[in-house]
Order: C-alpha cells, then sequence, then structure tokens
C-alpha cells in the first residue's frame, strides 16, 4: 500500500483529503484554524519553555526550569504519538490546558501554567492542538522532574488546586470595551504574564491580591506593571508599552534575560492590534499606591553611597550619563527607571554581575549591551554602586548589601557550571 507523506503531520493529511474532495471553504477553515492556533501558540510564548536551549529541537521539551522546590523539565509537546502529545485525544489536551490533568489521570505541575490557560476558549484551545499536530514529530523521552518530598508525589497537587485553582473559561466585562476585554483574555490567559510578574505565596501559588505586583523568578526580579509611577509602568504610554513588547525597547528600558526570550518568541509576533490590546488592559491596572515623592533611602553623603558615585563615575557614566539619563534607545535611563527601584535589587545585581545584552527584533536588530564586572568588582563595590543608581536622581529603593551580591554570584556561578 503507497503511503502519502505530508510535512504537516495529521492536520496537513485532513487538509489534503479536503483538497481531494473538492472542499475549498473547508479548507480555508482549517488553514485559518491552525494559523490562529500558531498566533495563541506565539502568545503563549511556548516555544520558549518546550525547547531546549543551544539547539534544542523546537517543541520537543527537556528544557530546565528551575523552581523554588527543584528542578521540572518541559514535555515534549510535537506530534510524535511515543514521547509527545500524538497520542492525546483532543479531548484529553483539553484536560491538560484546562484543568492541568494529563492522559494517564495524573496531576501537572503549575509550572505548566494551566491557571492561565484555563481562561482559554476551547475553540481556542482546539486551535493550538491543530498547530502542534503540525509542527515536525521528535521522539524526545520525558524527563523526571527533580523536587523535594513532598512535592515529588503529583498526588498533592489535588490539594494545591483545591486551595489555589478555579478553572473556568474567561468571561468578557460587559462594561469594558472589546480592546480591553481581548487584552485582558491575553494578559491573564494566553499569555499568562502574572507567572512571572505576580508575586508567589509560600507553596508557589499567586498573591492574588497583588497581580502583577511583581516576583522573583530564577535569580530575576519580574518588575511590577501595574500603574504605580515609582516603580511600575504608570509612566508608560500605551504606545510606549507596544513598543516595547514590539521591539524589545522603549525610551524607559530594554528587555532582557527571561523577558528577552518573550519579546523575541512570543510578543515581537504578534499583532499590532493585539499589542495595543495588551497595553490598553496593563494601563487600566491600579496602582498599589502613589505617594508623594520620598527622598533615597541612603544619604548622598553615606561613605558607602559615595563609594558607589565613584564607581558609578568610573565605569557606568559612559554609556548612562552622570545624570543617569542614558541614551534614547541604545542606553536605558536608570533616573526613574522602575526596574532599577524595584523593592527586589536582583535584576540589579545580576545585570552588574552578569552584564547583559538586548534582545535583537525584526523591528530593531541592532543590540546593544552591557559588560559583566563580576572580575573587576568586590562584592561591597557592586552593593555600593547598586544603592548609589537605586537612590541618585531623585531614585528611592532599600540599599543592597553585600551580602545579597554574594549569594547572587555564588547562584550565577552554579547556573553557568551546570550551563543553565
Amino acid at each position: 500500500m503507497m503511503k502519502i507523506f505530508s510535512p504537516f503531520g495529521a492536520a496537513g493529511l485532513a487538509v489534503a483529503g479536503l483538497l481531494a474532495s473538492g472542499s475549498a471553504q473547508a479548507v480555508d477553515s482549517s488553514f485559518s484554524n491552525i494559523r490562529h492556533g500558531k498566533e495563541l501558540v506565539d502568545a503563549g510564548d511556548c516555544v520558549s519553555c518546550h525547547t531546549q536551549q543551544d539547539g534544542g529541537k523546537k517543541f520537543a521539551g527537556g528544557r530546565a526550569v528551575e523552581t523554588p522546590f527543584g528542578t521540572i523539565y518541559s514535555p515534549n509537546i510535537t506530534p510524535d504519538p511515543e514521547t509527545g502529545i500524538g497520542g492525546w485525544s483532543d479531548a484529553q489536551f483539553y484536560q491538560a490546558m484546562h484543568h492541568g490533568i494529563r492522559p494517564d489521570g495524573k496531576r501537572l505541575y503549575p509550572a505548566f501554567p494551566y491557571p492561565y490557560f484555563t481562561k482559554l476558549t476551547r475553540d481556542d484551545v482546539s486551535a493550538i492542538r491543530a498547530y502542534l499536530n503540525t509542527v515536525p514529530a521528535v521522539k524526545s523521552p520525558p524527563r523526571a522532574a527533580n523536587l523535594t518530598w513532598p512535592l515529588n508525589h503529583r498526588v498533592f497537587m489535588r490539594g494545591w488546586n483545591m486551595l489555589f485553582f478555579t478553572p473556568g473559561t474567561f468571561k468578557p466585562d460587559p462594561n469594558k470595551s472589546a480592546e480591553w476585554n481581548r487584552g485582558a483574555y491575553l494578559v491573564e490567559g494566553a499569555g499568562h504574564c502574572g507567572a512571572c510578574h505576580t508575586p508567589k505565596n509560600f507553596l508557589g501559588a499567586d498573591k492574588t491580591s497583588q497581580a502583577l505586583a511583581g516576583g522573583a523568578i530564577q535569580d530575576w526580579f519580574a518588575p511590577k506593571i501595574s500603574g504605580d509611577l515609582h516603580d511600575g509602568t504608570g509612566a508608560w504610554s500605551v504606545d510606549d508599552i507596544v513598543a516595547y513588547l514590539k521591539t524589545g525597547r522603549n525610551k524607559f528600558s530594554g528587555a532582557t534575560g527571561l523577558m528577552a526570550e518573550v519579546v523575541a518568541n512570543s510578543t515581537s509576533k504578534l499583532s499590532d492590534a493585539d499589542l495595543h490590546a495588551i497595553a490598553t488592559y496593563v494601563k487600566t491596572m491600579k496602582p498599589e499606591k502613589n505617594p508623594p515623592p520620598a527622598p533615597p533611602q541612603a544619604r548622598m553623603d553615606d561613605p558607602k553611597m559615595k563609594a558607589g558615585a565613584a564607581v558609578f563615575a568610573d565605569s557606568c557614566s559612559a554609556c548612562h550619563g552622570g545624570d543617569g539619563k542614558g541614551t534614547p534607545g541604545l542606553f536605558p535611563p536608570l533616573a526613574g527607571n522602575a526596574n532599577v527601584q524595584q523593592h527586589d535589587p536582583a535584576t540589579v545585581i545580576r545585570v552588574i554581575l552578569d552584564g547583559a545584552r538586548t534582545v535583537a527584533t525584526d523591528a530593531k536588530p541592532t543590540t546593544s549591551a552591557m559588560p559583566a564586572y563580576n572580575w573587576k568588582l568586590k562584592d561591597d563595590e557592586i552593593a555600593a554602586v547598586a544603592s548609589y543608581v537605586r537612590n541618585a536622581w531623585g531614585n528611592h529603593a532599600p540599599p543592597v548589601d553585600p551580602g545579597q551580591v554574594k549569594a547572587m554570584r555564588e547562584n550565577l556561578r552554579e547556573d553557568h557550571a551546570s550551563g543553565s
């Protein structure tokens, strides 16, 4: 018997059959559904988590996801029937996305953001499945999670779900515009922005009362993206947010680290309409507080601040300017920078230690970079300059202790040694 090869997997064979039967309308509908599924997969940044770094096959899984409770490895979501999701039914795929339950009945860990994906409509989940059916199948057996007891037993996820998970499809707010509702659907659903940008409790669940108020993740601090003027995006306009998500930079900031992946693999691929919808929604997030400008939390005449000012003048001012205003579109300003003023200084410390590079996008292919200073500056010097930039030019944030720098240096050394 002659076998038909289709580079698009089961979905491609289905389309081929429709072509043979002359159903042009059905063909258009199938391709439209696949295209829509790809848009949702892009919005969810699925490729970043489900692809190993440094040359892994797309969607074949195996990427290590560090959590406070141990390491989880992302699964293979290609249509391979043995090691991927090719053998899953559409109902089983929906069950995983909507309820966090695998075909074998075991519970998924919320490192897979089903608490957000549960908001997706059944049609959108079907479209995602239709697109994933078209990606090349890869044989890539799953790796077992390495978690601390008792979380290494998935049965405990039943209790976690009872406490922290409420399944349910997104319901539009009739008092809001269609654009706002589209933005809310993307941010709270497919985009799962709160998975990084919302703080977690001691069991790893979102503190829902502090939605988008910033969260620690893998030795970074995902900043607050609510409307606070001091350490949020309150000063950003809708166009500023769109520019950042589309190009990886705006006049306030440049995307690096984990957010660089999000921009490269997700937001830069979204339509302008969806980016405007996201920005419209984010701009309505109420600030926790917008108090009058506060004084610096470290005195400029303090010896530590003087030492920090000296380090800044020697190593930082050439790019960021003595006034902290940076170079528009190239080197971000530090004065008034929300990232710099987060209560958790992890990102500031990490960037000084390890350096950083902005993301390259189609709209902005030229990147800018900051060198690493881990070889040059001691822990107390990095603490001093970090404290300085967090309290100079009208900024105000808690000063940094050398112990915090030492801990980050050790964490990064371990990460580099393990290749993560």
